[in-house]
């Protein structure tokens, strides 16, 4: 397989506008950042494994069926009666931005020990990806810090996203101390703008970059929502602005950004990855930028994944300038 990932499999409850009586509606979402990414990779062509838990309940039912139909393995999706699957509501503001509210204490995404994770799925694959809500407290911390070190130990290729969720954690100083530790084992890290001063203390993303390369980083890239994305190795680095498109949702834009990149330096070893020129780490970013702007302008993550066909469509647009 392409990739495994391990961490939270939800459901989001996106608006979807009002009823009759001019109540607000929601539709019922598949989502989780390391589900998405990997639907992202999926429907590009790449083979893709889940490791996590949801509920013994219709939702979890749900969730595990949509995984399915996609063609994302799920031997390593475990339910239990333990607790309910998570939940997130989802609030747009007029430019597509969304925050989130959590039902999580505790979700069934957090239970999820060591004994519970498939370690063949990530044997079998060439990169593992975690993110940080799966460090938010036990028994999930735990069951991840195994599977990334079982995984660095079969020479797997580590991809993470720091995903910062501030509602989930104790207190800022806890989320960044942990994410902080996630990025000390990161081979790829996909951070966004917003999140650069929190691991790294600096505002610059190129500053920002080489403190996280400086940890072990072999690749950093860095979303900046309309701007565009940027690359850093040790040895290239650069800006790639994103296509001009009507946002609907941001919800999943990211993590269609992360795995169209994922999908793109499939087959290269750490080495090849670390190599990589301008040209071609840029020539990655675009694709991946087409990847996350067609995701906003549809409603959901998981569901708003586009194919190929669609993201070369997009390539051939205009990019945006923000002034």
């Amino acid at each position: 397989m392409l990739v495994t990932a391990l961490g939270e499999l939800l459901i989001d409850f996106t608006p979807a506008g009002v009823s009759a009586e001019g109540l607000p509606l929601f539709t019922c979402n598949p989502g989780g950042a390391p589900a998405n990414m990997l639907a992202a990779v999926q429907k590009l062509g790449g083979d893709t494994a889940f490791i996590g838990m949801v509920g013994q309940d219709g939702f979890g039912d749900f969730l595990k069926q949509y995984l399915a139909g996609l063609g994302i393995h799920i031997s390593g999706l475990i339910q239990t009666v333990e607790a309910n699957t998570t939940l997130a509501f989802v609030q747009l503001d007029s430019n597509g931005d969304r925050s989130f509210s959590f039902y999580r204490n505790p979700g069934a995404d957090q239970l999820i020990t060591r004994q519970d994770v498939n370690i063949q799925l990530i044997d079998d694959s060439d990169v593992f990806h975690f993110g940080s809500l799966s460090l938010t407290g036990e028994a999930a911390r735990d069951a991840t810090l195994y599977a990334v070190s079982h995984a660095k130990g079969r020479g797997k290729i580590i991809s993470y996203d720091p995903n910062y969720r501030p509602l989930l954690w104790e207190n800022e100083e806890t989320a960044c101390y942990w994410m902080k530790e996630g990025a000390k084992l990161a081979d790829i890290i996909k951070i966004s703008e917003e999140e650069l001063p929190l691991l790294t203390e600096r505002h610059d993303s190129r500053e920002a970059a080489e403190v996280l390369m400086e940890s072990g980083c072999s690749l950093v890239l860095v979303s900046m929502g309309a701007k565009g994305a940027g690359f850093y190795t040790r040895t290239a680095s650069g800006f790639v602005p994103t296509y001009e498109v009507k946002t609907v949702d941001t919800t999943g834009a990211g993590d269609s950004f992360l795995g169209a990149c994922l999908y793109r330096i499939r087959g290269k070893s750490l080495k090849e990855i670390q190599d990589m020129s301008a040209v071609e780490l840029a020539d990655i970013v675009r694709y991946a930028n087409a990847a996350g702007s067609i995701t906003t302008t549809r409603s959901g993550a998981i569901c708003a994944m586009p194919t190929e066909q669609e993201i070369e469509k997009c390539m051939q647009m205009p990019v945006l300038v923000l002034t």
